[in-house]
């Protein structure tokens, strides 16, 4: 678990309720089911009108990556790639085949088998970065997704604030139902605007920075693969990939 994570998210809320408390306001007026239906209703919406179902499912399936970071095994995958050189070097690529099925991931497996099967870097290149392409254009639509609500949310806040004031003007006549209205105006701002600086926002960023950080592990894998299938010195290729663990 990031720890890191959980505690901003902690931080973030509980500054806003300690800050509402010490003005003296109670912290039951935050909590408003018409605004929070308004605000999470409408920004869910607006996502699900623009973003093509793969993107959102997989935009969703993202989201406990930023408190569960998935384990890229980048360290464990450069020791792998240079053992592996080091097998190819003593004993050929085919003796490389034994590892291609103890691989679980896809385009590692696909490359590793590639390489075992003799075809020309410039051909392992061009297929694995079409994959690493199609990786990346499946992903960062659906980190950015988040990224999107965070621009709808405030919006969609304003939209229950002035439902929350017409609800007001239809109640001048009765002085004891005006106060649920003005509740509704002014707390679906306040929801529109925390939910995005607060939750969106940095779900969307920390999203992109981990999609990064995938397509810089399969890039070293590559390289790797590369520069086994040209038969490179073991050294060299521990040496050269030992840039991406910075």
């Amino acid at each position: 678990m990031d720890i890191l994570s959980v505690f901003g998210l902690i931080f973030g809320v509980m500054a806003v309720l300690v800050g509402q408390s010490l003005e003296g306001g109670a912290l039951s007026s935050l909590f408003q089911l018409t605004a929070f239906v308004i605000v999470m209703g409408g920004t869910l919406g607006a996502i699900l009108l623009q973003t093509p179902w793969n993107v959102f499912s997989l935009g969703m399936r993202m989201l406990p990556w930023v408190w569960w970071k998935p384990l890229f095994h980048t360290v464990e995958l450069h020791s792998q790639v240079v053992e592996w050189s080091k097998i190819a070097r003593r004993d050929g690529l085919l003796a490389l085949e034994p590892h291609v099925a103890r691989q679980t991931d896809p385009l590692i497996s696909k490359g590793l088998q590639m390489v075992v099967d003799g075809l020309d870097a410039r051909h392992i290149h061009a297929a694995l970065q079409v994959d690493i392409q199609g990786y990346e254009r499946l992903s960062w639509p659906a980190a950015r997704m988040w990224e999107q609500a965070a621009g709808y949310a405030p919006t969609i806040g304003m939209l229950g604030a002035v439902l929350g004031l017409v609800q007001v003007m239809e109640r001048l006549g009765d002085p004891a139902q005006l106060g649920s209205g003005i509740a509704v105006a002014f707390v679906s701002t306040i929801y529109g605007v925390g939910f995005a600086n607060l939750l969106f926002f940095p779900v969307a960023n920390k999203l992109k920075f981990l999609v990064q950080q995938q397509i810089a592990t399969y890039e070293m894998v590559v390289d790797g693969l590369l520069l086994i299938s040209s038969g490179e010195n073991p050294h060299f290729v521990q040496g050269k990939l030992e840039g991406y663990l910075s």
